[in-house]
């Protein structure tokens, strides 16, 4: 055995490490723009989930491309299609970057100096 994980593995875990850390990420950058206070914390949420649902669908995307498919291969279709497509590719991945995001979120109020709870 030549290590803990065999490379199929780590082709599954390295893409869920990587979104789940984008999940964490992403309020934490945008935190740094946004007022303190509860509305934009609201606002703030809001545009995290849509820019993970966006990075989720580039992500699935640059697999796709990484994998060999082409563009062209994948407009075959349609674009509708294969944006739906990756626009539930995004949807899914929420299963690994959401519950991430909302401690993340959920941390962000103990650093406001100005607002409180």
């Amino acid at each position: 055995m030549s290590g803990i994980f065999s490379a199929a593995q780590l082709g599954l875990i390295m893409p869920a490490l990587a979104l789940a850390l984008t999940g964490w990420l992403v309020p934490k950058l945008l935190a740094t723009v946004f007022p303190e206070g509860v509305r934009p914390l609201l606002l703030l949420t809001f545009f995290a989930i849509l820019i993970m649902l966006a990075l989720g669908m580039l992500f699935f995307l640059g697999l796709y491309l990484w994998q060999g498919i082409s563009l062209a291969n994948l407009t075959d279709a349609g674009t509708v299609p294969v944006m739906f497509h990756f626009l539930r590719l995004g949807a899914i991945s929420a299963l690994l970057w959401a519950p991430i995001m909302i401690l993340s979120v959920a941390g962000l109020p103990k650093t406001w100096v100005k607002e409180t709870w």
